[in-house]
């Protein structure tokens, strides 16, 4: 049966259709779209485009509607009093509102408490099911209660809706929850160039030491390296996934160690989805004199790093295939040349005129220079290589003719 015969039968069938072929194409839609009927039964000859009448949502998608428009009025109404609003309020809501999702499909829950974490486990498995007006507002309302854990389940369950997406960064920066910011970092996609500066901006800002909610950031990165140098002595994974830990382990010691907490941000920014070479390039336009310096001085101890350990390399692999997600944080010695040579394209001019960075530029000189010499052998050394593999392919094909 030819493609459009199987096209044509599917129009006047109601039925699941298939081909006879090797490859079953199956056209048959999901009964709404079967429901569906032409407003107008005569053909005006030019339209392309039929209007159809009959369509709806399903039941269970109606309810569930109406189940966050309810909630929606409870909590806005809760919310307009904030003295009375509490944490007890507001959990026992949403529990109740997720309670009622699950029964539409046959399932009851029950939760051991009102606290956050039970809480963060109910907003993984249902916040798909909320709409997009209640995500925000259950976004607004962690904001008033400052319930943190929650607001970082929504982020790192990808709950938060782009249109909320500035407004959350900002917020985040002004209540000094760093650790979120770095969440919407690494999970979020798509952040406005404008919120990326203030990211920037604000991790550049941020003590040495960093705050009280950043400790995570040190301790994830202290526990994929030692992952790492735990699979590199596992003998179970093989050589070659030993090799590829190794290597990762490699990474991940130059990303920890030397690097204050709030360098450790950097890494995040640095390898951020959201984050490309014209985005990188706005971003640092806009930053101060005292915010260049400390970049630069983070981009020159990557530069002595790679300096010192020129056998250390990107380890993508290492992600997925030994759940070391970290080694995707950490920027290559690539990374670190096109950022160190957009920051000197954009602010040449305060390089040659304040005194201060000069010190600065006069190391990072000598390590540059250093990392150009050794490119420079290894690639007199490529051609080497390659130019004897090619004369002993000729050889041995010489050989064998005769």
């Amino acid at each position: 049966m030819s493609l459009m015969e199987v096209i044509t039968k599917a129009s006047i069938e109601h039925s699941p259709t298939t081909s006879e072929g090797n490859y079953s194409i199956v056209l048959s839609g999901e009964p709404v779209l079967l429901q569906l009927k032409p407003e107008k039964e005569e053909d005006d000859g030019v339209s392309l485009v039929k209007r159809g009448t009959g369509w709806k949502f399903s039941s269970t998608d109606v309810e569930l509607i109406e189940l966050g428009k309810n909630f929606i009025k409870k909590l806005k109404r809760k919310m307009k009093n904030p003295k009375t609003f509490n944490k007890d309020d507001f959990f026992g809501m949403f529990v109740a509102y997720v309670a009622e999702i699950w029964e539409k499909f046959g399932v009851s829950i029950h939760v051991d408490g009102l606290d956050e974490g039970n809480i963060v486990k109910l907003t993984e498995k249902v916040g798909n099911f909320m709409g997009r007006d209640v995500k925000g507002l259950v976004l607004e309302a962690c904001f008033v209660l400052e319930s943190w854990e929650v607001l970082g389940s929504l982020i790192v369950n990808g709950l938060v809706e782009h249109s909320c997406l500035s407004n959350l960064i900002n917020n985040l920066i002004e209540k000094k929850q760093s650790w979120l910011v770095v969440l919407c970092v690494k999970h979020v996609f798509d952040i406005q160039t404008y919120d990326m500066i203030r990211v920037l901006k604000y991790f550049l800002s941020l003590p040495k030491n960093g705050d009280s909610s950043l400790t995570f950031v040190r301790k994830e990165w202290e526990s994929q390296a030692m992952s790492a140098i735990d699979k590199a002595m596992d003998t179970s994974l093989g050589p070659d996934r030993m090799s590829l830990a190794r290597d990762a382990s490699f990474l991940l010691m130059l990303a920890h160690d030397g690097f204050s907490v709030y360098e450790m941000c950097l890494h995040y920014f640095l390898g951020s989805r959201n984050v490309d070479e014209v985005i990188l390039g706005a971003c640092i336009s806009k930053l101060t004199g005292s915010e260049i310096m400390v970049l630069i001085r983070y981009l020159q101890k990557w530069l002595n790093k790679y300096e010192r350990f020129p056998q250390v390399c990107p380890c993508p692999k290492a992600s997925f295939e030994l759940g070391l997600k970290a080694s995707e944080w950490a920027p290559s010695l690539e990374d670190v040349v096109k950022c160190l040579g957009l920051v000197v394209d954009e602010h040449f001019s305060s390089f040659v005129l304040h005194q201060e960075f000069h010190e600065e530029l006069k190391s990072l000189d000598e390590v540059v220079n250093s990392l150009t010499a050794e490119a420079k052998v290894c690639g007199i050394m490529s051609n080497l290589t390659e130019a004897l593999k090619k004369q002993t392919q000729r050889v041995v094909g010489d050989a064998a003719y005769e």
